[in-house]
C-alpha cells in the first residue's frame, strides 16, 4: 500500500509539473524580429517592433535577427525559424511564386501576409567625383547591388533589365550590404551603390555627410516599362546633404509576412500592436510615418493570416 501512495503521490506531482511546464511555455511565446542589415531602415523598426511585442503581448520574449533581408527572411520563414519578417513586395511574389532564380528552392507556400507597411526607394547614388549622374554613366564604372539574390539585388536587375543594360556593362560589380558598400565609395573604391530602402536611409545620409554625392535619377519611363509591383515616385529635393534638385526613380512597396505556424492570437496582437504604437516606430524611423492600416492590404502578394484578417475585420477594414 506504501508503494502504491508514493505511486499516486508521485504521479500527481509529475501531473502538476507537466501542467505548470506547458502553462511556462506557453507564457514564454518565441517571438523571433527578422529585418535587414544594421544600416538599413528594417532594422531599427525591427529593434521597435520588438520592443513593442515584447511589452505588449503577455509572456513573449522577442529578439531581432539581422539578415541580409528579404529573400533570405522569407525562406527562414518557410523554415519555421521565425514569427514576422520585413520583405519587399516583388520578393514575396516571386517567393510565392517558387521562382528559383530569384533564391528561393520552391515555392513558398506556408507564408502568410500581415501588413503592407511603407515603399522601398530604389536609390542610386555615387559619388560626384566618379562623373555618374545618370544610369547610363553607369557604363564601365564600379556599382555595388546589394547582397546577393537579395531583395535590393532583384531591384537592381529589374532597374537594369528596363533601362536596357546588364551588368556586364558594368566595370565591376559588388554584391555588397549597404554600410560596407558606403565605406568603399568613401575610400573611393567603388564609384556607385544602389540601395532599396526607406527615405532617409542611414547609410546614404552617413555617405552624403561625409563627400559630394549625386542621386542618379530613373525616370518614369523607365519605370512603366517594369509595371507591378513597380511605381514612380520622387525622392524630394534636401532628402541627402547636397541634393539640391527632386530626383525621379522607383519604389517598391515593402510587407511584413509571417507564416501559417504561428498561433492566431499571436499574429492578431501582432498586427493591432503595430498600428496601435505608429508613433514608437516612426521615432525609430521616418519611413514608418507612410504606414496607414487604411493600405494595410494593398497588393499583399501571398493570403493573409487569419490572426491579422481577424484584426482587420474587427477594425471594419475587410468584410
Amino acid at each position: 500500500m506504501k508503494f502504491n501512495k508514493i505511486n499516486v503521490m508521485f504521479a500527481g506531482a509529475l501531473a502538476v509539473s507537466t501542467a505548470f511546464s506547458a502553462v511556462g511555455a506557453k507564457a514564454a511565446e518565441f517571438i523571433n524580429v527578422l529585418t535587414g542589415g544594421t544600416s538599413g531602415v528594417y532594422y531599427p523598426l525591427g529593434v521597435a517592433l520588438s520592443e513593442i511585442y515584447g511589452q505588449g503581448i503577455e509572456g513573449a520574449r522577442t529578439q531581432v535577427q539581422a539578415t541580409k533581408a528579404s529573400v533570405e527572411n522569407l525562406n527562414l520563414l518557410q523554415a519555421g525559424r521565425g514569427e514576422i519578417g520585413f520583405s519587399l513586395g516583388d520578393s514575396v511574389q516571386e517567393a510565392w511564386n517558387g521562382n528559383k532564380e530569384a533564391g528561393f528552392p520552391g515555392k513558398l507556400d506556408k507564408l502568410r501576409g500581415l501588413a503592407a507597411i511603407y515603399p522601398n526607394y530604389i536609390q542610386v547614388v555615387a559619388s560626384r567625383d566618379s562623373g555618374v549622374k545618370t544610369l547610363a554613366d553607369l557604363k564601365g564604372k564600379s556599382l555595388s547591388v546589394g547582397a546577393p539574390a537579395s531583395g535590393t539585388e532583384l531591384n537592381a536587375r529589374a532597374i537594369f533589365e528596363a533601362a536596357g543594360m546588364s551588368y556586364s556593362d558594368l566595370g565591376k560589380t559588388e554584391y555588397l550590404p549597404f554600410a560596407e558598400s558606403v565605406e568603399l565609395i568613401k575610400n573611393r573604391q567603388l564609384d556607385a551603390t544602389l540601395q532599396s530602402a526607406g527615405l532617409g536611409v542611414a547609410s546614404i545620409r552617413d555617405l552624403a555627410t561625409s563627400m559630394p554625392i549625386n542621386v542618379v535619377a530613373i525616370p518614369a519611363a523607365e519605370v512603366a516599362k517594369i509595371g507591378a509591383p513597380y511605381m514612380s515616385v520622387t525622392i524630394p529635393a534636401g532628402t541627402y546633404e547636397g541634393q539640391a534638385e527632386d530626383v525621379e526613380t522607383a519604389a517598391v512597396g515593402n510587407f511584413l509576412i509571417t507564416h501559417e505556424g504561428v498561433p492566431e492570437e499571436t499574429v492578431y496582437q501582432m498586427t493591432k500592436l503595430l498600428f496601435e504604437n505608429l508613433p514608437k516606430l516612426t521615432a525609430a524611423h521616418a519611413a514608418a510615418k507612410a504606414i496607414d492600416p487604411k493600405k494595410a492590404l494593398e497588393g499583399m502578394p501571398v493570403p493573409l493570416h487569419p490572426g491579422a484578417e481577424r484584426y482587420y475585420k474587427e477594425a471594419g477594414l475587410l468584410k
